[in-house]
């Protein structure tokens, strides 16, 4: 599983090589990410490596969903390059949270979520996922 996950980051970070010259190896586990947000539902954030409000610039995150969690229909700038490195991921899109719209992302799925796109995602058990994307690097949810 760990190889897994360096892989995919390796693949995810190779992406950006023009966006940001990274020098130094880094890899992640999943039972060792040092979260820097908490937020009241359960969920943590953690900027991995990179500045998200720096345009042009890459950076990595993870995030935790814990079971019976959603997150309501938002959108980011950029496209978000993601794998789930833990659970499974539920994810839909358009405007409206429709839970049954859903497709399923097991533990190992990687997928590329479009810039500019409604979406909603959730869990029905503790689900983490690591993402890259291009900053600016922000969350705009449909209803604010």
């Amino acid at each position: 599983m760990r190889v897994l996950i360096c892989a995919l980051i390796f693949l995810m970070q190779g992406s950006f090589a023009r966006a940001q010259d990274v020098t130094t190896p880094m890899s992640w586990h999943p039972d060792s990410i040092v979260w820097q947000e908490y937020n009241p539902d359960g969920t943590k954030y953690a900027l991995l490596q990179g500045l998200p409000d720096q345009p042009g610039v890459a950076l990595t995150y993870a995030f935790f969903i814990p079971a019976g969690v959603w997150d309501a229909p938002h959108w980011h700038p950029t496209t978000a390059r993601v794998a789930v490195v833990k659970g499974t991921l539920r994810l839909g899109y358009g405007d409206i949270l429709d839970k049954d719209a859903t497709r399923r992302y097991p533990t190992g799925s990687y997928l590329v979520v479009p810039g500019n796109v409604p979406h909603f995602d959730g869990a029905d058990e503790e689900t983490m996922i690591i993402g890259t994307a291009v900053g600016p690097w922000t969350t705009q949810y449909v209803q604010p």
